[in-house]
């Protein structure tokens, strides 16, 4: 069942972005390059190359790259487009600016640059992009490493040899068809652009090697040919395919004339490979076109060629509504590689262009359509006799291939792998293996770098996570103590057995509660001078602390010459007597130095004049010297294993201690008087 969560814009997301319809393993191709979008041609222009970018965002957010082998294609150079241009005519496009165009102001008469195809900043460069990817895409094709390839910027097919014409520069597709020439014998060019692909007709008008089918608006439009008796000349007779239509066909109606059509010129001509050029100026609501066809009206002609599984070329073209080109573009992109996308658009970073529906979709209107079946029968027929007279297929004279091939071989892309491998030896993936990589339809569930897809324009939505396994839990376990809380665990059912059957231990004074250690605890350094640095209250703060261990000695059964007898003292109780002793033991033991001096209790004025009278020296060493003999005395084992804690009990006992500890030094000082003045020899 599908988990439920929101997209960044706040759409539910019920359902997944696509669904698998073919699983043939087809192997396709991409050509993007990322600065196709920062060119313009000028303002007001109804070609805006910033729809290529719309469309590769749809294609990315929809998760079909993964499906995709993406490339950057080298732009194709001046050698290149002299293949089929003129010398003079690419020299001109490379020198020519909107900085300059004045002093080329009859080179642009010459060559139709101007209203239409106007100078802008990039122009040669935006022509090197289109082209490149377009002959990089063929010369795949060629060497079998791709089943389909997809440049959705090429498809400028009104280009001359040696003139501009309506928003073309360079011919990508004649450039394309040149290449595949080299391998193929026959190739297959189909054009579903509402004007007619007048440049690549004209460029094999004569041969017999390439066939051009095109339909298109005819009548009073641009660019005015196309007429259906415009059949090829010389060996190219019967060789130029045209099928003239009227405004306001459907998608009903274009499909019952395209199929028939299509499958006669795979009949009668047999290619060995295709170029689709995919013109989105067909659709319904574009801003020059005339067509009222869907999206996938469209985007049917473009999975029926698929089907006849050729290796085959997929160009863009014409379009100039945006939105519309770009969500048809992407659906496509979908069919070839095998998927059915998700009417729900993902969020991205156009999202905002395709409002108020946000959906995958282009919709017929209610425009009339003026193509009758009668016309289109009549049409259909005379184009399905002319193709019978190209039989039998045209034979091709066997000859060595001409020149170098376009783009690059498998020996340069070898060592661009090498090379990207030895750049990035601590990356897990690079950026040219991901793009690489495709992921198999048939996989359970496809492994992904997030991190790289984000990198790529690819929105993260705010739906589930994988899982871990910490999201696995015990719901019956017991928790332990979570450490940074410091919260204790609830007792186990055996630990609260132990407590209740274990007898009851006695009463120990509380203790205090320790502060964080990390702010009072003393190393073991720093506590040996503070014990020699210990003021004289010492031994009061030992007293004092002492009696938190009664269980040292209270077992141990003690003689009348104060002998401890150790056999005895585990079978019999200790004797009453035995307590004044073991004061005297416990009152042996060395206390523990103290970290910080405390203040000492206040003592009767009697007893301190008595012990001011008593000390014949001020000196600390003759108050300390009867401490002497507890110092050296063996010290029992004390609970509170640090020095600040039993300073802690000494100073928490020293105020219900201090009456006493005053009545105790009193009488000793009395006692010692008297025994001074019994010494003093009388007078």
């Amino acid at each position: 069942m599908p988990s439920t969560f929101t997209d960044p814009a706040g759409v539910a997301r019920d359902e997944p972005l696509y669904t698998v319809v073919h699983n043939d393993k087809k192997r396709v191709a991409y050509f993007y390059d990322s600065d196709i979008g920062n060119y313009a041609y000028v303002t007001g222009h109804p070609m805006k190359p910033h729809r290529i970018r719309l469309a590769h965002s749809l294609v990315m957010n929809y998760n079909v790259y993964k499906f995709l082998e993406v490339y950057r294609a080298k732009p194709a150079v001046t050698a290149e487009m002299t293949q089929f241009h003129t010398d003079e005519y690419i020299e001109f496009l490379q020198k020519v600016t909107p900085d300059n165009m004045d002093g080329f102001m009859r080179e642009q008469g010459k060559y139709n640059v101007g209203d239409d195809c106007p100078v802008f900043d990039g122009l040669f460069e935006f022509c090197g992009i289109s082209a490149g990817g377009s002959m990089e895409g063929a010369a795949r094709l060629n060497r079998d490493k791709c089943d389909i390839a997809i440049n959705w910027a090429g498809g400028l097919h009104h280009a001359k040899k040696s003139e501009a014409s309506g928003f073309c520069y360079v011919n990508d597709i004649v450039l394309a068809i040149l290449e595949l020439l080299r391998f193929k014998k026959r190739v297959l060019y189909v054009d579903i652009d509402v004007h007619h692909g007048d440049g690549v007709e004209e460029a094999f008008y004569t041969t017999d090697r390439v066939m051009t089918v095109s339909f298109h608006k005819y009548g009073e439009y641009f660019p005015g040919t196309g007429e259906l008796r415009d059949i090829g000349i010389g060996s190219g007779k019967n060789y130029a395919v045209n099928f003239p239509l009227r405004d306001g066909i459907d998608d009903n109606t274009y499909s019952s004339i395209f199929q028939p059509v299509i499958s006669a010129v795979m009949q009668y001509f047999q290619p060995e490979a295709v170029v689709l050029q995919c013109g989105g100026d067909s659709l319904s609501g574009d801003r020059l076109g005339c067509f009222n066809l869907s999206m996938r009206g469209h985007a049917n002609c473009v999975n029926y060629v698929r089907s006849f599984g050729l290796p085959t070329l997929v160009l863009g073209g014409g379009g100039y509504t945006m939105r519309n080109v770009a969500r048809t573009w992407a659906y496509e992109t979908g069919r070839l590689v095998g998927v059915e996308m998700n009417p729900v658009l993902p969020y991205n970073e156009y999202y905002d262009y395709y409002g108020p529906d946000y959906e995958l979709d282009v919709r017929s209107s209610n425009m009339e359509n003026a193509n009758s079946p009668e016309y289109l029968e009549k049409i259909k027929i005379s184009v399905i006799e002319n193709l019978k007279k190209t039989a039998p297929v045209p034979s091709v004279q066997m000859q060595d291939v001409p020149r170098q091939g376009f783009g690059m071989s498998d020996e340069q892309e070898d060592e661009l792998d090498d090379m990207d491998e030895d750049e990035n030896k601590d990356v897990r993936r690079t950026q040219r293996q991901w793009e690489k990589e495709r992921a198999r339809q048939d996989e359970f569930e496809e492994s992904d770098d997030e991190d790289m897809a984000q990198a790529n324009g690819v929105f993260k939505p705010d739906g589930p996570q994988r899982r871990s396994i910490l999201d696995f839990k015990n719901p019956k376990a017991v928790e332990d103590m979570d450490l940074d809380i410091g919260e204790p665990a609830p007792p186990s059912i055996a630990a609260t057995a132990a407590a209740a059957a274990a007898p009851a231990a006695p009463a120990k004074p509380a203790e205090p509660v320790a502060v964080d250690n990390d702010e009072t605890m003393i190393d073991d350094d720093e506590a040996q001078p503070a014990a020699a640095e210990a003021p004289v209250e010492a031994p009061a703060a030992a007293e004092a602390a002492a009696p938190v261990q009664p269980e040292a000695s209270s077992a141990a059964k003690v003689d009348e010459d104060g002998d401890v007898d150790m056999g005895e003292a585990d079978d019999k109780p200790a004797e009453p007597e035995a307590e004044i002793k073991t004061e005297e033991v416990e009152t042996a033991a060395a206390p523990e130095p103290e970290t910080e001096p405390k203040s000492t209790p206040a003592v009767p004025a009697a007893a301190a004049a008595a012990a001011a009278a008593a000390a014949p020296t001020t000196e600390p060493t003759a108050e300390a010297a009867p401490a002497s003999p507890k110092a050296t005395s063996p010290k029992p084992a004390s609970p509170v294993p640090e020095a600040h804690t039993e300073a802690a009990v000494a100073v928490a006992e020293e105020p219900a201690k201090a009456p006493e500890e005053a009545s105790d030094k009193a009488p000793a000082t009395a006692a010692d008087d008297k025994e001074k003045e019994a010494d003093k020899p009388q007078e």
